[in-house]
């Protein structure tokens, strides 16, 4: 098969190497030509993915055109705030039939619109398939065993993804719960940057632990309120993303929370960490979502005030501790 990876960041680059190994014929599409030149000239993506050669089957390509020409399959991993604008860029040229493939984590900001939702409004009518998991694609690459689903609302197009993707090292479980595998992908990177926060304070393991659970907890609970499947965050999208991110040396999240903890500033932080922590903007997001649905988001709300309103690290783990008194898991704790 013929399959267009769209955007070469780590996670795109990576999956484009699997697709080779897997005997499939591959066009990774860089936004930015010179980018793309140096990759061509050192064969390697060394900006994301560095020591690891790109595959003699993957072309590098920066023409919209012809990186789509005769694709059957495209994979889309623009991050959430330019999903839309880099579908609409490349819809005059995917054929009808087609299956898209979201690899990114994230919910639209301005719309809260989950990133399948914001492709099918670009492109109604085509095959839809989230792949999202505890993965990283420094481990990927590198084909250490990994797990991850494909979920569709059309279980058949679920199906068909799996069969692309999955081989000895990359083991693909199938789901039809879009809503709770989209939800778990997105806010599981808000409670890593708390996670991440704890982390830069001296937190323990006790306070990291608390933080997962309840995060969890959190991210269960929105998802419910909007139709997802409760054990769906019991599983690879749920808690084995949030474990890996919470935990991981080379989640953004985790690592964007840890400097906020140290004490320096927002701007400071992205500038030191220059890749997209999607957990930044998915905060904004995640909190309309909870007020909307009237689901009760306490770690959600801290991070949100911490971002948007420079609120002191220490004085919201204060906040979150000296909440009322709850029951653990009931409707309202």
């Amino acid at each position: 098969m013929k399959i267009c990876v769209i955007t070469a960041g780590s996670w795109g680059s990576a999956l484009a190497y699997l697709l080779s190994d897997n005997g499939h014929e591959v066009n990774l599409w860089f936004r930015n030509i010179e980018k793309a030149k140096k990759a061509i000239e050192l064969g390697e993506n060394a900006e994301y993915l560095p020591g690891i050669p790109i595959p003699s089957n993957v072309r590098v390509l920066w023409d919209i055109e012809e990186a789509s020409q005769g694709c059957e399959l495209f994979v889309q991993g623009a991050p959430s705030h330019s999903v839309r604008e880099t579908m609409e860029k490349f819809k005059p040229f995917i054929p009808g039939g087609a299956t898209i493939v979201n690899i990114a984590k994230g919910l639209e900001e301005g719309t809260s619109k989950r990133l399948s939702e914001v492709i099918e409004e670009v492109l109604p009518g085509f095959h839809i398939v989230t792949l999202s998991g505890p993965t990283h694609a420094e481990e990927v690459a590198l084909k250490l065993p990994t797990a991850i689903v494909a979920a569709s609302k059309d279980l058949k197009a679920a199906e068909f993804v799996q069969d692309v993707f999955m081989n000895e090292n990359f083991r693909v479980y199938t789901s039809d719960d879009i809503i709770g595998v989209e939800i778990g992908g997105a806010i599981k990177n808000v409670i890593a940057l708390a996670a991440g926060v704890s982390d830069g304070m001296g937190g323990g393991d006790n306070s990291k632990a608390a933080l997962m659970t309840r995060g969890i907890r959190e991210i269960s609970a929105l998802g419910v309120a909007m139709g997802a499947k409760a054990d769906t965050f019991n599983g690879l999208t749920g808690i084995g993303d949030l474990i890996v991110t919470c935990t991981s040396q080379h989640s953004r999240n985790r690592r964007v929370g840890f400097l906020l903890g140290q004490g320096k500033k927002l701007d400071d932080v992205l500038k030191e960490v220059r890749m997209v922590a999607e957990g930044v903007t998915t905060a904004k997001t995640a909190m309309e979502l909870a007020i909307k649905y009237n689901v009760e988001a306490p770690i959600t709300t801290e991070i949100y005030k911490m971002l948007a309103e420079g609120k002191d690290p220490k004085k919201a783990v204060h906040d979150l501790m000296t909440r009322d008194k709850k029951k653990e898991n009931t409707a309202d704790d």
